[in-house]
């Protein structure tokens, strides 16, 4: 039987459930979710192989105008993986649709369409009534170039077959990227640190903004006894230290709990986590920075 293979980018605005959907098609969370915009930085790639098809999927930073470097790279980083795509999915908030606002998102890389696929996955179908479902359908369809528009919820697991098929019928003839087993080809240290800055966005909510970094600074597997983890929680500012820490370090000790929990689950091993706050200003728009600590998994900075 003939191999099928393709790249599929999912993207789409900051919280549109880009990140649910990417962890509803693979059955696992490999991408980190928060009610907080702009949670995903890098590409995070999940890859879905059944019988003679593989589709790597690739989760995107939310499309926003960037204001700092930071944003820039994310920025960069959707165009990259709409250039490299085989089939382009646009995720919309099906409860936040307006025409004018999803003729933005939808311009914003409309050059890279004429050679690529596209579809419309309108998410959180749950949470509107069908005659609402059906109209936004129809004005996308009458508007605007898609190959296919697919009703889902995400987060209820929804019509996610129906994506896949759908996604199947448009896939080249093509080799598998990745060995079968493999679900994803990010590192399990990627996946350490954005458990625990997970763990800080939902622990913190809005005492901390978005300005927070997870750098693994020792990752020692041991066959006796537990693995030994040693993480920075980097800030920009003392303030934002002091609330990382909490009083009498109560919060940070509350954080290291919650996340080698979080990481021991991940992993299927015992983990044993220590976690320092450290504080480098303005580190979203420093140059080496960003280049020394985004280039390491796989991802670049230029």
């Amino acid at each position: 039987m003939q191999k099928l293979s393709g790249f599929v980018p999912i993207i789409g605005a900051p919280n549109a459930g880009k990140s649910t959907l990417l962890n509803a098609v693979l059955g696992q969370n490999i991408s980190i979710v928060t009610a907080k915009p702009q949670t995903t930085r890098n590409r995070i790639t999940g890859i879905y192989t059944k019988d003679n098809v593989q589709i790597v999927f690739v989760d995107t930073p939310g499309i926003l105008d960037p204001k700092y470097k930071l944003q820039q790279f994310m920025s960069r980083e959707i165009e990259s993986s709409v250039i490299e795509s085989d089939v382009i999915i646009l995720v919309i908030d099906i409860k936040k649709y307006d025409k004018e606002t999803f003729k933005d998102l939808y311009e914003k890389y409309s050059n890279e369409y004429k050679d690529h696929k596209i579809f419309c996955v309108l998410n959180k179908i749950d949470l509107i009534r069908k005659e609402d479902i059906l109209a936004v359908i129809k004005e996308i369809s009458d508007n605007f170039r898609i190959d296919e528009i697919i009703p889902v919820s995400a987060v209820k697991g929804f019509n996610i077959d129906e994506l896949l098929k759908t996604i199947i019928k448009y896939l080249p003839e093509n080799e598998f990227y990745f060995e079968t087993d493999v679900l994803t080809s990010q590192p399990e240290k990627f996946f350490v640190a954005e458990i625990i800055r997970q763990n800080v966005l939902r622990q913190y909510k809005d005492e901390v903004p978005f300005s927070v970094y997870i750098d693994i600074d020792e990752f020692k597997e041991r066959e006796i006894g537990k693995d030994y983890i040693r993480a920075s929680i980097i800030v920009e500012r003392d303030t934002q230290k002091a609330i990382i820490i909490g009083e009498g370090g109560l919060k940070v000790k509350k954080l290291g709990e919650y996340s080698r929990k979080s990481v021991e689950e991940f992993l299927g091993r015992p983990v044993y986590l220590e976690l320092f706050v450290k504080v480098r200003k303005d580190w979203k728009n420093d140059d080496d920075f960003l280049k020394k600590n985004f280039n390491k998994f796989g991802t670049s900075v230029t």
